[in-house]
């Protein structure tokens, strides 16, 4: 998801103990760059990211996680696995935009 929204910031403080987790809308998926091959290296988050209401909820998205979140062969092997935490921050702006345009035209999610 990352990779494909430039928007979208991750958190990158030092990983902890918490295994990262993603809903099953993200399950299969590296965390980086979003490849359904090769699953390899168990994702770490930072104590933040999984304190809380946060705890078992989805990296990518922010579900409620049912499975562990994995990096690809080939982000492992260029060491991305390395570079942080994971966990998406912020919630970007096509899924803001989309909040406020269904504000202005009264749309009720159902």
């Amino acid at each position: 998801m990352a990779k494909h929204h430039p928007d979208l910031v991750m958190c990158r403080k030092q990983p902890g103990v918490a295994i990262g987790r993603v809903c099953e809308k993200c399950d299969g998926k590296c965390v980086i760059c979003d490849s359904f091959v090769r699953p390899e290296t168990l994702v770490h988050i930072c104590d933040e990211c999984n304190y809380g209401s946060f705890e078992g909820r989805c990296v990518v998205c922010g579900g409620v996680g049912v499975n562990n979140a994995y990096y690809c062969r080939e982000c492992t092997q260029m060491e991305k696995d390395r570079e942080g935490c994971p966990k998406i921050v912020n919630l970007g702006s096509t899924k803001t935009d989309l909040f406020y345009e269904r504000k202005k035209y009264g749309f009720k999610k159902r």
